[in-house]
């Protein structure tokens, strides 16, 4: 698979990724700093996106219902070099099952998300995942 995205920025404004159809502004100045996402927030969101996508593929293949997950990501940046690390995750998922093996899920998307390979072997990753009843 290959994947492609573009990016334009002009002079003390603001930038933008084009994918696909979609368009995501981010900050690369000062005063965007506390209301568009910065490089390293986008980062994290790449990574909360790969998660959330392998909940949805793993619920067809491993047979279980649900009605939301949400993800929370947060990571410590170290500075030299500066590097992101310590990343740590906490997934809830919101499933009436009760055999939603939530062990063999966490393997399977630790073990097959693209993006969390990826960060994986660069930096530290741990998490959790809570399942609420429904």
């Amino acid at each position: 698979m290959k994947y492609f995205s573009k990016a334009n920025s002009s002079s003390k404004n603001n930038a933008s990724i084009q994918i696909k159809a979609s368009e995501i502004a981010f900050g690369t100045t000062p005063e965007s700093a506390d209301t568009l996402p910065n490089p390293a927030e986008l980062f994290l969101g790449s990574f909360s996106a790969c998660v959330l996508k392998n909940v949805e593929r793993f619920s067809g293949l491993m047979n279980f219902e649900y009605s939301k997950a949400e993800i929370t990501v947060s990571a410590t940046r170290l500075e030299k070099p500066p590097r992101m690390d310590g990343i740590n995750y906490e997934l809830t998922i919101y499933s009436p099952d009760d055999n939603l093996n939530i062990n063999l899920l966490k393997k399977n998307i630790e073990k097959f998300g693209t993006i969390f390979n990826t960060v994986k072997s660069s930096c530290t990753v741990t998490g959790v995942i809570n399942i609420i009843q429904e």
